[in-house]
């Protein structure tokens, strides 16, 4: 088994490692609360990452170091990955150098040494989930924040990270030669039915002026793994119904941006930390793609009371699409 071959990091200045575990319960759902706070201005600004973690291969470097300039430009607040964050198998325990050699040594620039909000992917439950959520990450990179299932209250929006992967059949049906970790998840019915329950009660008691939704798994895509039919059948009702802003996700290895023509939710994918598969496209309604990019890359967002802005970028930090939106009867000078 490997283990950690470096020291754990050591802050100078670690305020957001006591900001973050400010946590309360709702008295309704179950869905566990964790506190960002806003900038003294009242916004917000963050990268978005998705499947990264390969020691550093396939442009992961790269990338990692154009987040870092573009998080110092961007003055960001804290950092998402949207899964799929150590490869091919995740982690075997808390003690496993791939956590040192995928995320502490690569994700090096000072703007990153923000909170890491991460959800877990597919890859990721084919090692040792509990060694993922595990306090111990945490002492070893402060940064590292990840549970099952949560939200991230920062004033003007609430951030609804969603444990997608126990939703997928394929996975239970049909695994293959994969072994996957659902030591957390079964009776599955159960842990889906309490999960569905627990995101609905929990963004009709929000009330923030904005709602976001992270998950690995796709729900629109054109990519490879397109429409995920268990998220778009149990999840995406639930986000339409709540008046969902963004759904943001990986899973697929690429940069998108497609407009729901049904309802007023965009679907982001930000799943170019590493590995890419160019030419991996397939065709997708011309009313509802707004930008599809097969290479590495990540994504911005800016959040103020009244604006949302997202910013996708490759891997060489040039920006390859804008979109942004406002909230009606909101205004501002920004």
């Amino acid at each position: 088994m490997d283990t950690v071959r470096d020291k754990p990091i050591k802050f100078s200045s670690s305020v957001f490692c006591l900001i973050i575990l400010l946590s309360v319960y709702n008295s309704t759902a179950e869905l566990r609360r964790l506190v960002q706070p806003p900038k003294s201005d009242g916004t917000l600004s963050f990268l978005v990452v998705g499947d990264w973690g390969r020691r550093g291969s396939y442009n992961q470097s790269q990338v990692a170091l154009q987040m870092g300039k573009t998080g110092k430009d961007l003055n960001i607040d804290f950092v998402i990955s949207t899964g799929d964050n150590f490869y091919d198998d995740g982690i075997t325990s808390p003690y496993d150098c791939q956590f040192q050699d995928s995320f502490t040594n690569i994700y090096t620039a000072r703007s990153l040494q923000k909170p890491w909000y991460n959800v877990l992917g597919n890859h990721d439950y084919r090692g040792n989930v509990d060694a993922q959520l595990s306090p111990i990450l945490k002492d070893l990179d402060c940064r590292w924040i990840c549970l099952r299932s949560y939200v991230v209250n920062a004033d003007i929006v609430d951030i609804f990270f969603v444990d997608t992967t126990p939703f997928v059949d394929k996975y239970f049906d049909e695994p293959k030669d994969h072994v996957y970790d659902w030591s957390g998840v079964l009776p599955r019915n159960k842990y889906l039915n309490n999960l569905l329950a627990d995101l609905d009660m929990s963004l009709q008691e929000s009330e923030a002026k904005w709602k976001i939704v992270v998950g690995h798994h796709t729900i629109k895509s054109a990519g490879h793994h397109g429409i995920t039919k268990e998220l778009e059948k149990q999840l995406l009702p639930i986000f339409e119904a709540n008046e969902v802003d963004l759904y943001i996700n990986g899973h697929d290895h690429c940069l998108e941006h497609i407009r729901s023509i049904n309802s007023g939710i965009q679907f982001m994918t930000s799943g170019g930390g590493s590995k890419a598969w160019k030419g991996d496209v397939n065709k997708w309604n011309p009313q509802e793609m707004r930008f599809y990019y097969d290479g590495q890359g990540f994504m911005s967002v800016y959040l103020s009371e009244a604006e949302l802005r997202v910013v996708f970028y490759d891997g060489y930090g040039r920006v390859l699409h804008r979109w942004n939106t406002y909230k009606e009867g909101i205004y501002t000078d920004i």
